[in-house]
Order: C-alpha cells, then sequence, then structure tokens
C-alpha cells in the first residue's frame, strides 16, 4: 500500500529532525540516516536511527544502492535530502538511484547552476528577478571589479566549501573596497571562489523565506511563507528564531513560484528575501534547491507540511490542506536565539507576535529524548572538565612545567 511507503531522510541535525517529526505528524514511517548515530537528534521517537558511513561522496551513492537492495528492497522509498553536498551527489547519480528511491530534482544543469552563487546571480539577473549586483573573485586580477559596488558589501563563499568553513566565518560585512581587498587576499589561498555582494540595509527581522513543493510537473504543491526574527551571530548568520509571515504571503509566495517555474526548478526548494529598509522592496538572497531548508519545521508548526507534501506528491496522492493554526508558533534554536538576544540587548520576546506559541527545535514535551541526551552529555562534558582542572598534576608533569 502507498501509505506504507517509508520515508528516508538523510541528515539529521535540527533539520532532519524537524523533518522526521513532520512526516511523523502524518504517520508516515520515517528513517533518519546519519553517519554519527551518536547524535541527540538520532533519538527522537518520529524516525528510526540508522547509521550510515557518510552522508555525501561516492561513499553515500554505495550505500544508498546497498541499502535500497537490502533493508528497503521492494519499498521503493521517498528520499528527502538536508543537506547541499547530498543534493550534489544525488543529483549526480540520479539514474542510478532512482531505481531505488522515490525523490524530484530540477535537471542537472539546473541543480549546478542554482547551487552556486554566482550561477543563481546570472539566472536571476536573466529572468528580471530583484537582486543586488554582485563580483565574482577568482584571482587577485579580479579584485579591481569590486570598487564599482555600493559599499557596504557581503563577502562569503561561492558555494558551501569544508577548509573555508573550517578557518572563515559563513559571511562578513565589510565597509571599505580596502577591507574587502585585505580579506578577500586572506581567504584567496584557502577558496579561490568568492562573491562581494551589495548589503541589503535592514535588521535581521526583514529577512523572509518562502519555502515550497513543486511536483514533476513544476506545479506548487505546497507553500509557506516565514520570517526570521533574529540570527546567529546577527546579520551574518544563520536563523536562530523565526515564525510565520501571513501578510506577505500572497506577494512572496507569487514571485518565488515564478522564478522557481521560468528557472525549471521542481522538487523541494526555497527562496530567501530580504526587505530593503529604504526603498522597502524585497531582494532575492539566495535559493535552496533539492533540499529542505534548516528552518523547514516552521511550516508544519503553522500548518503547512512540506515533507508530507514531498511524500503524497512522489507516491501521486492528493495533499491535504493547510490545517488551520489557532495562534502562531514560533521555531527557535535555544541557544543561539539566547546569544542573539543578548548580544543586541533584546528579551527573547522581541519580535515575536503576542500571542505566540514557541517551539524549540529540539527539545519537546512529546519527544523528549534528543533534548536529554544533549542535556546529560553536556552535564558530563562539564563534569569531565571541572574534574580535569581539579585533579593534581602528577610528578612528571609537573616536573615538565
Amino acid at each position: 500500500m502507498a501509505s506504507d511507503t517509508p520515508a528516508v531522510v538523510l541528515g539529521a541535525g535540527a533539520n532532519g529532525l524537524g523533518v522526521a517529526r513532520s512526516l511523523a505528524r502524518a504517520r508516515v514511517p520515517v528513517w533518519l540516516l546519519d553517519s554519527d548515530e551518536r547524535r541527540p537528534e538520532m533519538h527522537t521517537r518520529a524516525a528510526k536511527p540508522l547509521k550510515v558511513s557518510a552522508l555525501h561522496g561516492a561513499a553515500l551513492v554505495e550505500e544508498l544502492v546497498r541499502l535500497g537492495a537490502t533493508r528497503f528492497s521492494g519499498l521503493r522509498p521517498v528520499l528527502l535530502l538536508t543537506q547541499e553536498e547530498s543534493v550534489k551527489v544525488v543529483s549526480q547519480y540520479r539514474d542510478r538511484l532512482s531505481a531505488l528511491y522515490r525523490f524530484t530534482l530540477p535537471a542537472i544543469d539546473v541543480v549546478d547552476a542554482l547551487l552556486h552563487k554566482q550561477g543563481f546571480q546570472r539566472l536571476a539577473e536573466q529572468l528580471g528577478s530583484p537582486i543586488p549586483p554582485l563580483v565574482h573573485i577568482r584571482t587577485l586580477a579580479d579584485l579591481p571589479a569590486i570598487e564599482s559596488l555600493r559599499y557596504p558589501v557581503v563577502v562569503k563563499p561561492g558555494e558551501r566549501h569544508t577548509e573555508y568553513a573550517q578557518q572563515f566565518k559563513k559571511a562578513y560585512r565589510v565597509h571599505s573596497v580596502a577591507d574587502a581587498i585585505e580579506l578577500i587576499r586572506r581567504v584567496l589561498p584557502v577558496m579561490s571562489d568568492i562573491v562581494v555582494q551589495e548589503w541589503i540595509e535592514g535588521p535581521d527581522s526583514n529577512i523572509y523565506f518562502c519555502l515550497q513543493y513543486l511536483d514533476r510537473q513544476g506545479r506548487v504543491t505546497g507553500s509557506f511563507t516565514g520570517r526570521k526574527i533574529r540570527s546567529w551571530p546577527p546579520q551574518v548568520g544563520g536563523t536562530a528564531s523565526c515564525v510565520a509571515a501571513p501578510e506577505v504571503h500572497e506577494e512572496l509566495s507569487a514571485m518565488t513560484a515564478r522564478f522557481f517555474r521560468d528557472a525549471g526548478v521542481t522538487g523541494m526548494a526555497s527562496m530567501e528575501y530580504k526587505r530593503d529598509a529604504h526603498s522597502r522592496e524585497f531582494r532575492m538572497v539566495e535559493p535552496t534547491i533539492g533540499r529542505t531548508d534548516y528552518q523547514q519545521e516552521v511550516a508544519t508548526l503553522n500548518g503547512v507540511n512540506l515533507p508530507h507534501a514531498a511524500w503524497c506528491s512522489e507516491l501521486d496522492l492528493p495533499f491535504p490542506a493547510p490545517a488551520a493554526t489557532k495562534r502562531p508558533v514560533v521555531w527557535r534554536v535555544r541557544s543561539e536565539d539566547t546569544q542573539s538576544a543578548a548580544a543586541q540587548g533584546q528579551p527573547l520576546k522581541h519580535g515575536c507576535p503576542s500571542n505566540a506559541r514557541v517551539a524549540d527545535a529540539l527539545c519537546r514535551w512529546r519527544d523528549p529524548m534528543p533534548c536529554l541526551v544533549q542535556g546529560w552529555r553536556r552535564v558530563t562534558r562539564a563534569l569531565h572538565s571541572r574534574t580535569s582542572k581539579l585533579m593534581p598534576k602528577s610528578p612528571m608533569a609537573r616536573s615538565k612545567s
């Protein structure tokens, strides 16, 4: 029966946990795969945990093929991705994997273009979409081009890069050409793929996002619009807390659907926007293609279960109408939201609707184990650290010091 077809969520973390919980709400059997079985999210009651050797690269393909022929033999489960690296490899090996799993991705050239900031910029400009000017830097010879930009700017990698992430921040807000050149000179030896884009003025609460699922024909099955409340770190970080934004849903949903239709996007996708503090107009920031967004669960909590929409679409089942919610739900990552609020001198309730309910990304009464596991590990680490400091040094260690 179609209703018995499981979903395979690739990658735990807050994203994967939210997807698993969303599917469990719809009574879909879920497997949660990750290379680290000790992650707190792997202890959720919403899914069966399964360790894999890798979440990207050729090793991931071999793992998926092996599981498709053994654990999931004859089931052809719905595959949901949560990480960009997984999207790249599944897109590359789609012909091999599609016999074993159900998933929808845009054409390979569309995936490749939209996973890179320069590729997205080029496509957005061709389609006449509202996007700030950008300069792509690969060598020092490209540096003079950044003088044409209006400052401040944001400097960031052209695509995800492991070595860059180990040494630099996700993005930098830079106020002058000289500072931009100094930063780029430090980054280029590590990664020769940098973009410099004009900064869109406004607080983090001016950042909106539209999450959608588009079927194989490019029709929008489900759509949800939300806005950030805070980011961590402020201005240049990821989502710390967010909520529904029904007041702009019609505008941003139509703009997003139009771009994805013209670009040939299908499957799970979303677009981030920022409302310019001066013009009050929305500007595109970046898309997410082929996978769920980090804050995907905020849509489910506010009545639009997009992982379920994907599951229904892959099985040619009707997707139920969005559920009405009695009051808005704020989704937050507690530690990051607390740090962000403190850094900006804001109370935690700042920016939240007065009647909102808050849902923590990890801790839930009906699914307590991820939070309990995380809490226990923090306690044991703290005790171990304290014990190490209190223990007297051995005579040999004292002599060396």
